[in-house]
């Protein structure tokens, strides 16, 4: 391995640092996404049940805010309706949206660093095909003579500058597919997880007894009877 480096010359070492980025960026999302940590299976039917009778008490909230992303979104619904009482369904679709909405953003960490490195790498690798170029350009001798050595070593730099920056761009792209596939998914789990609690939560909102017609309605002036 050593022995490819050195051929490749100089430009290689900015795909390598790319390859260990993205390496990196790949494992902390296989670990991070996973479907138990993000949506678990049953923690949806869970909650319904729990709060079947009425809304949990504030440390049950923090377990579930702990629990995964789902168990957030989740825990500020309870938290908004426990709040205000008072909350019509506007206002608690809007603290859901913004939830899933911090938490789909969270879930997209490192998706564009990803991406970044598969469309820099090929980039990177014509680069040092470049730079190979030119080195078997500057092996030809003014007299038309010309360095082996030199002629080989420009060959070796451009093909394994090209070969690296493939190797390093396509699995990149790759894993940036998937886990841009993974988001979408869980982000419209969030989504039909928030709308079937949304009318469930309504149920403990207050509804607000509307004014009575007399008070709303100002009192029309009795006409004084003319004088004999």
């Amino acid at each position: 391995m050593l022995s490819i480096i050195q051929a490749a010359g100089w430009p290689i070492w900015p795909l390598i640092l790319c390859s260990v980025i993205g390496l990196a960026l790949v494992v902390e999302r296989l670990l991070s996404l996973r479907e138990r940590r993000i949506v678990p299976a049953k923690l949806l039917d869970e909650v319904l049940a729990v709060t079947r009778q009425s809304l949990p008490a504030p440390d049950v909230v923090a377990k579930l805010h702990d629990n995964s992303v789902l168990g957030q979104v989740l825990a500020a619904g309870l938290r908004a309706v426990g709040t205000d009482p008072r909350m019509n369904e506007a206002a608690l679709r809007l603290v859901f949206e913004n939830a899933g909405r911090v938490s789909v953003h969270r879930l997209e960490r490192y998706l564009n660093t990803l991406g970044t490195i598969a469309a820099a790498a090929p980039l990177l690798g014509l680069f040092g095909t470049v730079v190979g170029m030119i080195e078997i350009f500057g092996s030809q001798a003014p007299t038309g003579a010309s360095n082996p050595a030199l002629l080989a070593h420009g060959i070796s730099v451009a093909l394994y500058n090209t070969a690296f920056g493939l190797i390093i761009a396509i699995p990149a792209l790759m894993f940036y597919r998937y886990f841009r596939g993974k988001v979408d998914f869980f982000a419209l789990e969030l989504e039909q997880a928030a709308e079937r609690m949304v009318p469930h939560l309504m149920r403990f909102a207050l509804r607000t007894a509307p004014a009575a017609a007399s008070a709303a309605t100002p009192a029309t002036p009795v006409a004084a009877s003319p004088s004999a």
